[in-house]
């Protein structure tokens, strides 16, 4: 165990793409953690997806030791975090655990605004930031400018911060001693009763679940009797260790220190992040204050494309769940598509990512219905129903009025694409609450429908703005608005995983695009089908789909006109009676497509 005041613990915040896993490369390559030959670029981003799209989806911790030219030994304990709006809760819990940040800027880039979201955090947590400038060494960095704007836009003094080059390694020794000399060490009471925060668990097949803590007070031993205060759990301690980024087992770690345990849990469910550890025997008097579960935004049907694979598919999702507490999933049953999860997700970012972990890590094949947000419904009784699946919504004459999710969003653009994104915000019903300015790009925030941004609000951003654009946006709370359900018919019959929730006034266009699409995508059969979109019994749009012709009077050669019309009557009556009974089979591709004109 390390004396309280050799010891520091930080995070690395940053917006995405400015450098945080390649400045915690640098970090564990100049402290020796790792060698030269274990060395790889993000070491500390483990899962395949998240080396493959470049990002950081779990934050990830590593202890470092560092002998500083004062000639003591400290340990620095790093938590890398996701830049990425959809992993907020991620970055919330890591800052709870740490006394400062290293603020991490792109000199080419400047301040964008999940640099600000980010900060915030890290200011509420009350931390110690130290600011560093990125990517120095490239011919557009201007560290200058981006300090000036650090100063102007966030209000943190930048006139000491660090240039590194987080590449090429340069700045990396000013970094480590400034984390010496200007972070706060832990504060903690040894002989105190054991009080640790739970910051993370996730599930390892061969250890059961891993337990990642930090110690406030107290000590905490192998062979120890621990109890969860939430969930009043009750196990013995396994093996503690430290991530050195190996696994490394200790015998013991005391106020300060970051660590993990393992004590035979079967499921992650009985480890709540942001739980208090503590003694058996000897238990603290106040638990610590925990975290609001994250809670899901975006609600979407995941449905196995062969019925036959639904089993598989519970056991992926019940084995993901296991790592992932924001991912919550109920089971429902389709019509159309058979059955299949409700599942809720932080945002589409999210989605994308457990989609891709179900279809690469258990090879199953998806279909992923229209991604929703979470409406409240007050129905005249006065009581309240959330609706996840526009499908379940209750009878539309007794419903008092449907309010919607709102979120503030913050965006920041340079000056000549200023226009364009807030016609953007405006035509997805956004009311501006203000518009600043640093140097030449303007910040804007807005209140915009999430329903609206759920789909494609963040493409259209970046296409109307060359990419230059970077958005943030938390949510603020429900509103009442003129929400309706728009049912898609086809032949008559209501097909329940096409149905939407849109705004009145946008329901026509919507409808007309979804019909002219889906007369693209079915493919013709022997009868006329027609396609219709309907909000309660008021149709809005139709299409057609014309029937294929059968030539039936192929086989007749001369003879009189009569014996052709004959067969032609004969082909016309077969085709009503059809028509009747006629059953329209969709292709499983018509509905990812029917739904994807918003992407």
């Amino acid at each position: 165990m390390t004396e309280l005041d050799r010891i520091r613990n930080f995070s690395i915040v940053a917006h995405i793409d400015h450098g945080k896993s390649t400045l915690a490369d640098r970090l564990m390559q100049a402290t020796g953690a790792v060698s030269e030959r274990e060395l790889r670029e993000q070491m500390l981003d483990s899962m395949e997806i998240e080396r493959e799209r470049g990002i950081t989806i779990k934050a990830q911790t590593v202890r470092l030791r560092y002998t500083a030219k004062d000639g003591n030994a400290y340990i620095l304990n790093l938590i890398d975090t996701p830049g990425h709006v959809d992993f907020t809760y991620e970055v919330s819990r890591s800052m709870r655990a740490v006394e400062g940040s290293l603020l991490v800027v792109d000199a080419t880039q400047g301040v964008e605004a999940q640099t600000l979201a980010n900060v915030w955090q890290a200011i509420e947590a009350d931390h110690e930031i130290i600011p560093v400038l990125n990517k120095i060494d490239l011919p557009a960095a201007e560290p200058d400018r981006v300090a000036e704007e650090i100063e102007e836009v966030i209000g943190i003094d930048a006139t000491d911060a660090i240039h590194v080059s987080a590449k090429t390694g340069h700045g990396i020794d000013e970094l480590l001693e400034a984390i010496v000399e200007r972070l706060p060490a832990p504060k903690g009471e040894r002989e105190a009763p054991l009080k640790a925060m739970l910051v993370d668990s996730w599930y390892d097949p061969y250890l059961g679940v891993v337990v990642l803590f930090r110690v406030i007070d107290g000590v905490i031993r192998k062979g120890d009797r621990i109890l969860m205060m939430q969930t009043g759990a009750r196990y013995t301690v396994d093996r503690i260790g430290v991530f050195t980024p190996k696994m490394e087992a200790v015998e013991a770690l005391g106020p300060g220190e970051i660590g993990f345990l393992t004590a035979s849990i079967k499921q992650v469910r009985d480890t709540r992040v942001g739980d208090t550890i503590t003694h058996e025997k000897r238990p603290t008097a106040e638990p610590l204050p925990g975290f609001k579960p994250a809670q899901p935004v975006v609600f979407a049907g995941l449905f196995p494309v062969d019925n036959n694979d639904f089993e598989d598919l519970r056991e992926a999702i019940e084995k993901l769940a296991l790592n992932d507490a924001s991912f919550t999933y109920e089971m429902e049953s389709s019509p159309a598509l058979g059955f299949g999860f409700r599942c809720g997700f932080l945002g589409l970012l999210h989605l994308e990512v457990i989609r891709d972990r179900l279809e690469r890590e258990f090879g199953i094949e998806l279909i992923t219905t229209a991604p929703s947000v979470v409406y409240h419904v007050h129905l005249r009784d006065g009581t309240m129903v959330e609706l996840h699946n526009p499908a379940d919504m209750p009878d539309p004459s007794t419903i008092d009025r449907i309010e919607e999710p709102r979120i503030k969003a913050t965006i920041m653009v340079p000056d000549p694409f200023l226009g364009d994104v807030l016609k953007l915000c405006q035509d997805r019903r956004g009311i501006q609450l203000e518009l600043t300015y640093a140097g030449n790009r303007a910040m804007v925030v807005y209140d915009l429908p999430l329903a609206e941004v759920v789909f494609d609000f963040y493409d259209r951003l970046k296409s109307v703005t060359k990419g230059y654009a970077s958005f943030d946006y938390q949510l603020i709370g429900y509103r009442p608005d003129n929400i309706v359900r728009m049912t898609i018919l086809v032949n008559g019959e209501p097909v329940d995983a096409l149905s939407v929730m849109v705004h009145r006034d946008r329901a026509e266009q919507r409808g007309r695009s979804m019909v002219e699409k889906l007369k693209e995508l079915i493919p013709r059969h022997m009868f006329k089908i027609p396609i219709q979109a309907a909000i309660g019994g008021r149709i809005i749009a139709r299409e057609t789909i014309p029937a294929l012709r059968k030539d039936v009077t192929a086989k007749c050669y001369g003879g009189d006109i009569t014996r052709k019309k004959k067969l032609l009557e004969k082909q016309k009556a077969g085709k009503k009676k059809m028509r009747q009974f006629g059953k329209v089979d969709i292709p499983q591709s018509a509905f990812i497509n029917a739904l994807k004109m918003d992407d």
